[in-house]
């Protein structure tokens, strides 16, 4: 059975206090770490991050191969499990959030309306990493 595990309420403030945060993926055919500087908001319990360049960037193609990394927020260094948000609604309500850390330069889409490339490449962040696969 899966444990539960929740990020430690210092590492949510400091991604609801920071403007950004840092996450490193592995190259999915190098294995090489590669460390990108991005926005980060959380609902208070899953942090997730987004590429405004949608799925073509390389930390995004690392994030659904290898479907970890590590967080760098607030002086903390934490192994994360990297989910590709596909729901577009749950893309569209982690959008709201990025807006209301954001701003307006953050587009959330409605109805019947094509995505955004962001909304396409929405991540959420979870504890845990390679070596807790269940």
């Amino acid at each position: 059975m899966e444990r539960l595990r929740t990020f430690d309420p210092a590492v949510i403030d400091a991604v609801q206090r920071e403007r950004e945060i840092e996450l490193t993926t592995w190259g999915r055919t190098s294995g090489r770490p590669s460390r990108k500087i991005l926005w980060a908001y959380t609902d208070g319990t899953t942090i997730f991050v987004r590429s405004g360049g949608g799925l073509v960037r390389d930390w995004t193609r690392n994030a659904l191969a290898r479907g970890a990394g590590i967080l760098h927020a607030g002086g903390y260094d934490v192994p994360v499990r990297i989910q590709h948000v596909a729901d577009l609604a749950q893309a569209r309500a982690a959008g709201e959030l990025a807006r209301a850390k954001y701003g307006a330069t953050i587009r959330v889409t409605a109805g019947d309306e094509a995505p955004t490339p962001g909304e396409t490449a929405t991540f959420a962040l979870t504890p845990g990493g390679d070596d807790d696969a269940a």
